[in-house]
């Protein structure tokens, strides 16, 4: 067990109790900063993901904030792609083609795209329940955007959390934020799960990497809950998004 690696999983499972967001945003570039294989980054953070997720996604489920309709059409464009994305990386595996740089920019870019999507406020709803039919057009894009964050997250590890929030409060405005908050989480774990089992399967999994993550993890999403209940999320999430901005940013030019 590494000392330094069980800190990071303590800290970013604080980061993901405090505001629900960022956790494979800061995960991922800390792994490979630390020397690790992009993919084996990408890989052994999905697992860690898929644990500190899966915590978020029931406690929300037992308190009935979970959109399970909107849950439903997410996944229907973000398994295929994710699946999709697995197929397409382990076909570059089989013929030695060098992808590390590409995933390296697109850490980057996304990291960007999610400090954006941070400082996107999840606002309260205009309305106080949803319309009882929806417009066509919203279904097929959320599918779509599902596609997209399916197809981003299983080459990045990143934007499960914030980008598919920032999705959920303009594609259903009528959300309150502890919807948003719970449909996310929810949707984030089948995702989640579906890229870590195609990551797994290519061996980009460490295992003794990710019981040390883990084993920070659990009083980390403790303290920072505990903490988010007295800190004014907003600041919160900017100093974070101007962080993961500054991150992106030079990971795209170095």
């Amino acid at each position: 067990m590494d000392p330094t690696l069980i800190f990071a999983g303590f800290a970013v499972g604080g980061v993901i109790g405090l505001c629900g967001v960022g956790g494979g945003a800061l995960m991922t570039p800390f792994l490979i900063h630390y020397g690790i294989n992009p993919a084996i980054a990408i890989g052994t953070d999905l697992v860690y993901a898929l644990f500190s997720k899966s915590i978020g996604a029931w406690l929300h489920h037992i308190k009935g904030t979970v959109n399970w309709g909107i849950v439903g059409r997410l996944a229907l464009g973000s398994i295929p792609a994710s699946l999709a994305c697995v197929a397409m990386l382990g076909a570059l595996n089989e013929h030695d083609i060098d992808y590390q740089w590409l995933i390296r920019d697109i850490v980057g870019i996304t990291l960007v795209i999610t400090a954006a999507a941070m400082l996107l406020p999840l606002r309260k709803g205009r309305k106080k329940k949803p319309p009882a039919t929806e417009p066509g057009h919203t279904g097929y894009l959320t599918v779509l955007m599902g596609a997209v964050l399916g197809f981003l997250v299983t080459l990045s590890s990143i934007g499960s959390g914030a980008i598919g929030a920032a999705v959920l409060i303009v594609l259903y405005p009528f959300l309150p934020a502890i919807s948003v908050v719970g449909t996310d989480l929810m949707h984030a774990v089948p995702l989640v799960g579906v890229a870590a089992l195609g990551h797994w399967q290519l061996g980009n999994v460490d295992f003794p990497l990710l019981g040390s993550l883990v084993l920070g993890a659990a009083p980390g999403v403790w303290l920072g809950a505990k903490l988010g209940t007295r800190l004014p999320e907003r600041y919160v999430r900017r100093i974070l998004a101007t962080a993961l901005l500054l991150i992106g940013v030079q990971m795209v030019i170095a």
